[in-house]
């Protein structure tokens, strides 16, 4: 099946038009050429192309951030305001001693100061690293003491419920930086008040000149058994940032647009930050938890026109029923995408049905700092097909030989694993203090992404599993997101988790774990109906046991977690479960 690419618009044509032409032309020197770079060749920062040089260019008092608080509040901030509130907090770190390089943390919701500490810490060159506000004790000083953080901001509450007990634990943490409840102010003790220390601090803040290779965001991915890994990103991975925001969310200046992530992870800083505001985008932030009514209100009342969200977030709303999104007015909407795991495409066909266009998925990792692989707005989209590659970007489908090496797969009924030639300026430049385990993601001249997918004929690529998750039964390998997807086509289930278990006889089979639809019960009679479904659909590929789960284990940017309903199937160590949904709280 295919969504036709829609006619042309009164709103004009996509940025990218033509997706062969625009590879063919395509050069990261031609994007360098579109940014500024600072002022009198003082190379390349990430926060003056993505806030002050709107500013310079006479577009300061336009909307950057429209800020929507879980209480109702609503704030517009321009990027005027931004570029001096950014600048204040870039002051404040020089009046701490902080320099070019160390680690500035920030743990708290989705509020201002998140934000203005992301850009203000990018401004003096120190290095950004956000952390899960939902995060226990444990795995924040984990990550503090990998990075090994000289600044932290939080919010009272979470300092004094996550932190106090843990900044023993952490030596090179120097100072935090607390942003006081508005209606009972209390800095604890030797913590730094955001507002006493923003209010000494001036707006005014010249960017030292940063080589593009300057190191600029650490973010930290979770291990399946041992410690997160910290991927060091620079500042020259603007330029993926702007440019994928441009060619594959479609962003225009002066765009609302909504990216639903929050900067805990890589998504929420890449999307939710740079490549909106590189790209002159208002963006929309919510400080609020998932909420089908409240999303569907935002995206009517901001009128907003690119929307980036998850899987688990579209599953949701597919939940709670076409009539919501029916009620509104969302004539504003242009172009939806999805991110975080593969977007089944029962949920890419609803998007069209319900909104009259699909949602496109767009493959990418922690590890490549931005999108590779893209559906467009030019281009039909294949529902469960991550599309085809960015301008820019070499992918390819590999195996290794008999010889040893890595050669590339062409036929496109074998699949393989996912691998890019490493050239693109958002690659991540090494895991903090583990240089054998980065050493590893490389060979042959590609960087090995630890996916397995397939290209058809068409130059789609198709997701078909973690090479750690793809289960091999009876002598076939099986991915899971193939057996999830024929699942899910039943009109009971809303969400499913294949993993493989061992059998004495097949060696492994698959068993799958599904959560339902409302108005449906689980009961003897369904498992035996989504066990013929399958076989019906998947002949013997077909899950061998069902179970029901109220819900299945996601992390916070909507991964299920397949290995962790393994090990609680088998009975092994869970592993980190840091970044599990639910938990740390």
């Amino acid at each position: 099946m295919r969504i036709e690419k829609p006619a042309a618009s009164s709103e004009g044509p996509p940025n990218l038009a033509d997706y062969e032409q625009a590879r063919a032309a395509f050069s990261w020197e031609a994007v360098r050429r579109e940014l500024d770079g600072l002022p009198n060749g003082g190379g390349l920062n990430i926060a003056y192309e993505a806030v002050g040089r709107h500013v310079q260019s006479g577009h300061g008092g336009q909307t950057a951030m429209i800020w929507l608080g879980k209480k109702g509040e609503r704030e517009e901030i321009t990027y005027a305001e931004l570029d001096g509130l950014t600048n204040q907090l870039a002051n404040v770190l020089a009046n701490l001693g902080v320099e070019a390089g160390d680690r500035v943390y920030s743990l708290a919701g989705r509020i201002p100061e998140l934000y203005v500490c992301a850009l203000g810490a990018l401004k003096h060159r120190a290095i950004f690293c956000p952390l899960f506000s939902a995060f226990g004790p444990e795995p924040i000083a984990q990550r503090m003491q990998l990075g090994e953080a000289k600044v932290l901001l939080t919010t009272e509450r979470l300092y004094r419920r996550r932190v106090m007990e843990i900044r023993d634990r952490i030596p090179s943490l120097e100072h935090v930086i607390i942003v006081p409840d508005p209606k009972k102010p209390r800095s604890p003790e030797n913590t730094i008040d955001w507002n006493n220390a923003m209010a000494g601090a001036s707006p005014d803040y010249r960017i030292a000149s940063t080589n593009p290779a300057t190191p600029a965001l650490l973010h930290f991915t979770s291990g399946t058994t041992g410690t997160p890994k910290g991927a060091l990103h620079v500042h020259e991975a603007v330029l993926t940032h702007y440019v994928t925001g441009k060619l594959a969310l479609d962003l225009h200046p002066e765009d609302i647009y909504w990216c639903t992530a929050d900067p805990g992870w890589v998504t929420g800083t890449s999307y939710g930050i740079i490549a909106p505001l590189t790209n002159r985008a208002t963006m929309v932030v919510d400080e609020a938890e998932f909420d089908s009514q409240r999303w569907y209100r935002i995206l009517e009342e901001e009128r907003v026109q690119v929307w980036y969200t998850a899987p688990t977030a579209i599953r949701m709303l597919m939940r709670s029923g076409p009539e919501l999104p029916r009620s509104r007015n969302l004539s504003a909407l242009r172009f939806m995408a999805s991110v975080g795991e593969p977007l089944n495409p029962q949920a890419v066909v609803w998007g069209y049905e319900v909104f009259g266009r699909p949602f496109h998925d767009n493959w990418w990792q922690t590890e490549t700092g931005g999108i590779m692989i893209s559906n467009y707005a030019s281009m039909d989209v294949k529902p469960g097909s991550m599309g085809k590659p960015l301008p820019g970007i070499t992918a390819a489908i590999v195996r290794e030989g008999n010889d040893g090496h890595i050669h590339r797969v062409d036929d496109p009924k074998k699949d393989g694993e996912l691998a890019l030639r490493p050239d693109w300026p958002s690659l991540f430049r090494g895991y903090w203090n583990n240089q054998d385990r980065y050493d590893a993601c490389f060979r042959d001249g590609w960087y090995l992404s630890g996916d397995l997918a397939r290209r058809d004929e068409e130059g789609y690529y198709w997701f078909v599993g973690r090479s750690d998750d793809v289960i091999k039964s009876a002598g076939h390998l099986i991915g899971p997101f193939e057996v999830e997807s024929v699942i899910m086509g039943h009109p009971a289930v809303a969400e499913v988790g294949v993993i493989g278990k061992p059998d004495p006889v097949a060696g492994t089979i698959i068993k799958a774990f599904v959560s339902l639809q409302p108005g449906h019960q689980w009961s003897g009679e369904l498992e035996k109906e989504l066990l013929g479904f399958g076989r019906k659909n998947l002949g013997t590929a077909a899950p061998r046991e069902i179970a029901f789960a109220e819900s299945l284990p996601k992390t916070r940017s909507g991964k299920i977690m397949r290995r962790l309903l393994k090990a609680r199937e088998l009975g092994l160590p869970e592993g980190d479960t840091s970044t599990l949904e639910g938990e740390n709280g």
